[in-house]
């Protein structure tokens, strides 16, 4: 039985192992960072008495510290593999933490979330679905909504934070965050490298892989059936350089970093709003962050689904008009129940548009280059993720609650949606040149 077992894990297409690899790591940074910073808020002010914008800046600077990196780390994934990157990446991330927890005051506090900000950079997102995009083509999306779904699963894990937070203290919570990246990440991250040339994406035959088409893989494979079925023009491959020189670039990074602007802000301040704006006690708070997360995960695994059968764009239109109507709710909820609509819209459209905008990336521009190209689009992002939850930090500060803040993040997310139709696809990039 135990061979019988091997000889089937062995047969599993490699491409799923960076999944999972890639899930894990995903999850430790929703559990440990992307979720659970909101927790830190209350505490941190509570023990040094900062105001909310002193708390956000830091999420904000950090956001802009990955986003300037965003080019070069790009192009060092290309050129030497996600491999070596997220190890570096990963140690940050736990070096970070230990230095979190020693933080004395405001500059101390802003130095180690900077460390946490790179290494949850270097050692995430950006260079898993770089390795990702090369493993996979019709099955793209699915793949990518499965590896995202993690960053779900971590967030699931916020009223366990909420709780040792309470129970323990954040500084004993950043200590725990940086043994489990230790123990957990860092061998997550041995399974991940690009595709070797000689593998075919998803598995499929040399002889009958169709590039860039949806749905399920060919039922035979025998020569002659491979001579049957249609053949696709293959994979597109921009480099960083031609890929920013077209119009669907800078209309996806629009739509990206105005969708960030909108997860940046909520990220950071979601928990505080419903404790004092809504009324809800910090444990119901955390439990309705929970319900969002499910939702969300949802959402990716959705998203996955629908954007390997569907139009991607049309599909992201209509994840930013989810997250419009969702930012009013928010704006307005008085209530739990206006608090749980939130979640449901809030989290669909993450969860949806969040798979899709990063596999649209892929298939306009292809996979040789991803990394550089979607190391440039992460300096739109950056302004998202930096600008949203500084500006609702502020306007908290001044005007004492966040529903102007929603509100206008409510109208930059329809704007955001007009983008993602006008995005169509670039076709064949010209003639060849240096990155």
């Amino acid at each position: 039985m135990t061979g019988l077992a091997g000889r089937r894990l062995a047969s599993v297409f490699y491409g799923w192992w960076i999944v999972v690899a890639g899930f894990v790591i995903q999850l430790l940074n929703g559990a440990l960072l992307f979720h659970a910073f909101s927790a830190y808020i209350l505490p941190l002010q509570a023990e040094f008495g900062w105001n909310r914008t002193q708390v956000s800046g830091a999420f904000a600077m950090a956001r802009a510290e990955s986003g300037i990196l965003g080019p070069i780390q790009g192009w060092f994934i290309d050129r030497y593999g996600p491999r070596r990157i997220m190890r570096v990446g990963n140690v940050l991330f736990a070096v970070g933490f230990l230095l979190l927890s020693r933080v004395t005051g405001i500059y101390s506090f802003y130095g180690a979330f900077a460390i946490i900000a790179v290494g949850s950079s270097l050692g995430g997102f950006m260079p898993i679905t770089a390795a990702m995009t090369s493993w996979f083509s019709r099955w793209r999306s699915t793949a990518l909504g499965l590896m995202l779904a993690g960053m779900g699963v971590g967030g699931l894990l916020v009223p366990g934070v909420v709780w040792f937070l309470g129970e323990y203290g954040w500084r004993t919570s950043a200590q725990l965050s940086a043994v489990l990246m230790l123990v957990l990440g860092l061998p997550a991250t041995q399974v991940m490298r690009k595709r070797p040339e000689h593998v075919r994406p998803d598995g499929d035959p040399a002889s009958s892989h169709p590039a860039r088409a949806p749905g399920p893989a060919p039922a035979a494979t025998s020569p002659a059936a491979a001579a049957l079925a249609p053949q696709l023009e293959p994979e597109v491959s921009y480099t960083a350089r031609q890929a920013i020189a077209t119009p669907s670039f800078w209309l996806l990074a629009l739509v990206h970093g105005c969708a960030l602007l909108i997860v940046g802000t909520v990220l950071t301040h979601q928990i505080p709003h419903m404790v004092e704006g809504i009324g809800l006690s910090p444990e119901r708070a955390a439990s309705v962050v929970a319900a969002l997360v499910m939702i969300t995960l949802v959402g990716q695994l959705t998203g996955g689904l629908l954007g390997d059968r569907l139009n991607k764009r049309l599909v992201i239109f209509g994840a930013m008009w989810l997250h419009a109507v969702a930012m009013v709710v928010f704006a307005c909820a008085t209530t739990v129940v206006g608090a749980l609509a939130f979640t449901v819209l809030h989290g669909a459209a993450w969860g949806v548009r969040g798979t899709l905008i990063n596999a649209i990336r892929a298939d306009y521009f292809g996979s040789r280059y991803y990394a550089t190209i979607t190391g440039w689009n992460s300096l739109m992002v950056m302004i998202g993720m930096t600008a949203g939850p500084l500006f609702s930090g502020v306007i908290r500060d001044v005007t004492g609650d966040y529903r102007s803040a929603f509100l206008a993040l409510a109208a930059i997310a329809v704007v955001a949606s007009v983008a993602s139709v006008l995005a169509r696809p670039p076709g064949p990039p010209p003639v060849a040149e240096p990155v």
